[in-house]
């Protein structure tokens, strides 16, 4: 399977320029042979918009859902991202995954919730999302801070999962995340993990770029750099051929302590 993952500026409200903006990198992704597309965190309406979180925030099958589900079937390129889900009277920074035929295959609620902004904003999730097969590829979801816990992605991975998405809206000053605990992550876990950021400012927050994608040996896939757009592909095949003795016996050490 070929996953891209797709590091860009931060929506700031413009929803129609969002969509606009997605379709095209959907389309390029689905050129480049691509299954499935990762985007950052509240892709929709925006991180740090706090004004319009509660405001613009939509329920599960509303008009943003119906429009990602067509352009995942009309592109054969599936999608995930992170969005503002409202749920009754309670809203959350949920991340949803569709499949290359625009059917949902999972949807999350971020447990992890970051700073004021985020607390005030959004309810906390209370339960990790399923795992679903992707092309073959058991595959689970969370969103940005989640993954600073090495517990969730340790429970995820005892219920089978290989790819981890994590759509995410890391600032400047925490790039530790990207390149020491994304990593790790990857490699406690034997898992890829792909972590979706934003470059650029929005609001009083400035994000750190530097998307990865890392394998289950702890070494990226792909990276982006600090500044600037960027599309990364990788061909998950790639992972088959990193020598096992390098990570296998150290991530089940691992999974033995987490897990007793």
């Amino acid at each position: 399977m070929k996953l891209a993952l797709w590091q860009t500026a931060p929506t700031d409200g413009r929803i129609e320029q969002a969509f606009n903006a997605l379709s095209a990198q959907l389309k390029a992704a689905a050129a480049a042979g691509a299954t499935l597309l990762v985007a950052p965190e509240l892709f929709l309406p925006g991180y740090d918009r706090p004004d319009l979180h509660r405001d613009l925030a939509q329920p599960r099958d509303g008009d943003w859902m119906k429009r990602l589900s067509e352009m995942a079937r009309e592109t054969a390129c599936g999608i995930c991202l992170g969005w503002a889900e409202r749920d009754g009277e309670a809203v959350y920074n949920a991340a949803t995954l569709i499949g290359p035929d625009g059917e949902v295959l999972s949807h999350y609620r971020k447990i992890q919730l970051y700073g004021p902004m985020e607390a005030q904003s959004f309810q906390r999730g209370d339960q990790l999302g399923p795992v679903v097969k992707l092309a073959e590829w058991p595959v689970a979801t969370l969103v940005c801070y989640d993954i600073e816990f090495p517990g969730h992605a340790a429970a995820l991975a005892a219920a089978g999962t290989r790819l981890i998405l994590v759509p995410t809206a890391n600032p400047l000053g925490y790039e530790h995340v990207q390149r020491l605990l994304v990593p790790a992550r990857a490699h406690e876990n034997r898992a890829v993990v792909a972590y979706a950021n934003y470059y650029g400012a929005e609001g009083n927050t400035v994000f750190g770029g530097l998307s990865v994608i890392a394998g289950p040996d702890g070494q990226p896939l792909a990276t982006a750099g600090a500044r600037g757009e960027a599309l990364l592909i990788v061909d998950l095949a790639a992972v088959d051929a990193i020598p096992a003795d390098n990570w296998s016996a150290l991530a089940q050490e691992y999974r033995d302590v987490t897990q007793s």
